[in-house]
């Protein structure tokens, strides 16, 4: 009897890559922000705040929404021009995600925090309208990710008034 070795083709690499690329940037925004979820814990929160072990689930569900995404534009067989556009709005809207949680946990500047969230929002905007132009579906896997960035800032706002 003999032992297949599990070997993935260039298709289901690239994808695995996609998908790390966002969890890795999320996962060391994360550990910069070193302890934030302790200090959110204690902040005063507006209504609807939902408990802290929420967030690193939604956020992983929608680091791996966004790499998916982001394969479906680099499978997609479009115009090498219009992918790499496409995944440099992409990779400007993560950077600018990378920075928030140490923007608002680590440092606790909530104003700006808020202010840096709502350039995301407008980032991730833009990044759904360009993918839409290339693949519908990798657009639409963003939509939760500008549902929650939006429920975010609500919850940044409301954590800077408050405290």
């Amino acid at each position: 009897m003999s032992i297949r070795r599990f070997k993935l083709k260039n298709k289901e690499w690239d994808l695995v890559k996609c998908i790390a690329i966002p969890l890795f940037v999320g996962g060391l925004s994360a550990f910069l922000s070193g302890g934030g979820m302790e200090a959110f814990a204690l902040l005063k929160k507006p209504p609807f705040s939902p408990p802290g072990w929420i967030f690193p689930v939604v956020w992983t569900i929608l680091y791996i929404l966004m790499g998916i995404a982001s394969w479906l534009i680099w499978d997609s067989g479009a115009e090498k021009q219009n992918v790499f556009y496409a995944l440099m709005v992409y990779g400007r809207q993560l950077f600018v995600n990378f920075f928030w949680p140490v923007f608002f946990f680590k440092l606790e500047w909530y104003l700006f925090a808020f202010v840096w969230l709502a350039l995301l929002w407008g980032l991730i905007l833009v990044n759904i309208l360009v993918f839409y132009c290339i693949r519908k579906t990798a657009a639409y896997l963003l939509i939760p990710y500008l549902v929650w960035v939006t429920f975010a800032g609500y919850l940044n706002l409301g954590i800077w008034y408050l405290n």
